[in-house]
């Protein structure tokens, strides 16, 4: 059998774990708010541009949990725990109640593109904060920032006039 040694967890110092996970952990509540509310909109959405939505609504959740895992990943990875569990997200997301039931298209549009936004201020915030701390983390949170607001780009294309 190999002998391993045993090496600490992270390299980084552990103030700056701690200010990492205090910016990323509330992406991560977020996104996760986001893929379920999301997942509850893509089965509820209604209207003449229904399955054109349905379908983008599946991307938006698969793109929402691929970030939350991501930002989850860079904390763990530093050596510090995660608490995203459903009572956790219903208890410190950002993001806005998504009306239940069925809902038009245009309606289900403006409230998803609601809660990337509330997401977006998040991570934004993140972003910030990050910068004097910790870039690697920040290149987390920065790409999740391109990667919300392409999904807001396509999402909003459908309710734009000009």
């Amino acid at each position: 059998m190999t002998d391993v040694k045993a090496v600490p967890e992270s390299s980084i110092d552990p103030d700056v774990s701690s200010g990492v996970a205090q910016f990323l952990a509330p992406i991560v509540v977020d996104l996760q708010a986001l893929a379920i509310d999301g997942k509850q909109a893509h089965w509820h959405v209604r209207g003449a541009n229904f399955q054109a939505v349905h379908e983008l609504l599946d991307v938006v959740v698969a793109h929402a949990q691929e970030y939350a895992d991501n930002a989850a990943e860079r904390v763990v990875a530093l050596g510090l725990p995660l608490d995203a569990r459903v009572q956790t997200v219903g208890s410190k997301t950002t993001t806005p109640k998504l009306s239940a039931g069925f809902q038009q298209a245009d309606a289900t549009i403006a409230e998803v593109i609601a809660a990337i936004d509330a997401t977006l201020k998040t991570v934004r915030t993140a972003i910030d904060e990050l910068d004097e701390l910790d870039l690697v983390s920040q290149d987390v949170a920065i790409e999740i920032a391109r990667g919300l607001e392409k999904d807001r780009w396509f999402l909003f294309a459908h309710l734009a006039t000009k």
